[in-house]
């Protein structure tokens, strides 16, 4: 294949974080007439932060607020890549045409993940049951916002980061939610116990009923079979829901890697150019393994586009050597529409990152005000700071998360305490 007028052809399969941030960074970085970029993203609407879908849930923003900005180059909505044709370099699309490439990046994302649930699937017909929501697309989020209503009894299944996101946000629109987790406590892979009781009083201050170890056994029916009416646990009691919102974690998008024949274990794998194990093909974001990781972050994502952007164009010695990033929540105050009586503003801030939990012979330092609902954590390996979680105040995070990504040593003379001061020991 010839490049059409010298310039090199490359091809992004995805219209999420990482794909928009690659072509925006290549725009910036590429010399004039170097690069014909086409974006292909399967969604029809214009992309948007993903991060930010239960805000617009909430009903704080609209849609348009959380559009990323324009892509640069060729952005094609509404198209489904099927298959690559490696041998001609081509992507194949579902209407029929071809996309070539010189360069191929997959930045597929991921997809939420539908546990076995009895009642879910029924062999003749496609998709979700009536009334069960999941609740990673911004397609998602329109339709369990055009469902709920003030009174409407919501179970949301998954306690992890989405789940909380989602039943805080449903709450918000004044429905009755339950939140049924399988596990000991909420967010189990961000917070430790004492942040997630934190958590917990709070969902449970702004009415959502919380139950953990809780496993969800099926889904009932209603009698015509038409849609679900309550969700069944483990000891065969039931929760009534007119929505239910399935936030059970995500699975890399490793599809049409697969079928190519690329190396795929839990994600594409990927080397420090990230590369696939074809050298014209790359992975970044939700759907690329690095190193035996999948990050699944927004911070990842980036920064693994802005060094596949500058090794594709001015610096072809960048490598990607893994990212320490941090995972942040950030809700504001339930409105006084929707507060209980008397219940005071609490917004919901978190912020988790590195080793929440320590090790022997790792120094902790935690202050807690339940008054307030503050909790804030660090836990120090030797002169190094490993981990930390902050939940309600959220002050000293910038300056803790900046001395955790440059793993400096912590000064000798600072008390540890004075890491949880504003300045974070700075």
């Amino acid at each position: 294949m010839v490049a059409v007028g010298g310039a090199r052809e490359i091809v992004v399969i995805g219209g999420g974080t990482a794909g928009v941030r690659l072509a925006q960074r290549l725009a910036a970085t590429a010399p004039a007439d170097a690069v014909n970029l086409t974006l292909l993203g399967e969604e029809p609407h214009a992309p948007y932060n993903r991060v930010l879908l239960a805000e617009v849930l909430a009903g704080r923003y609209g849609p348009e607020v959380i559009a990323l900005p324009p892509v640069p180059g060729g952005e094609r909505r509404g198209v489904r890549a099927v298959r690559i044709d490696r041998a001609d370099r081509l992507v194949r699309c579902a209407e029929g045409g071809a996309v070539p490439y010189d360069r191929l990046i997959l930045a597929t994302g991921s997809n939420p993940v539908l546990p076995p649930l009895r009642g879910l699937r029924r062999p003749d017909h496609d998709g979700l049951p009536e009334g069960v929501h999941a609740f990673r697309t911004m397609d998602d989020c329109l339709a369990l916002s055009a469902a709920v209503r003030p009174g409407t009894r919501a179970v949301v299944i998954g306690g992890g980061l989405l789940g909380v996101s989602a039943a805080r946000a449903l709450a918000e629109r004044g429905a009755q939610v339950v939140l049924a987790q399988q596990g000991e406590y909420l967010m189990e892979r961000q917070l430790d116990r004492a942040g997630s009781r934190l958590l917990r009083a709070q969902l449970e201050a702004w009415g959502v009923e919380v139950h953990t170890e809780c496993r969800v056994r099926g889904l009932v029916r209603t009698a015509d079979d038409t849609r679900v009416a309550a969700v069944e646990l483990a000891d065969g009691f039931r929760l009534d829901a007119e929505l239910t919102v399935l936030a059970c974690g995500v699975r890399p998008r490793t599809g049409l890697a697969r079928a190519a024949g690329l190396d795929v274990r839990r994600g594409v794998v990927v080397d420090d150019e990230l590369r696939t194990s074809d050298p014209r093909i790359h992975a970044i974001g939700d759907c690329a393994e690095h190193d035996e990781r999948l990050y699944g972050l927004a911070g990842a994502a980036l920064e693994q586009a802005d060094v596949l952007a500058r090794l594709l164009t001015v610096d072809p010695s960048a490598r990607y050597t893994g990212t320490r990033s941090l995972t942040r929540l950030t809700l504001g105050a339930p409105s006084p529409e929707t507060r209980p009586e008397a219940q005071p503003e609490i917004p919901l801030d978190v912020a988790a990152f590195g080793e929440t939990t320590p090790l022997p012979g790792d120094d902790t330092v935690q202050l807690t005000d339940a008054t307030r609902g503050t909790y804030r954590k660090v836990v120090v390996r030797g002169d190094r700071l490993v981990g930390g979680v902050l939940l309600g105040d959220l002050a000293t995070v910038g300056t803790l998360a900046r001395t955790w990504e440059d793993d400096v040593p912590l000064p000798p003379t600072t008390p540890l305490l004075h890491l949880l001061t504003p300045d974070g020991g700075s």
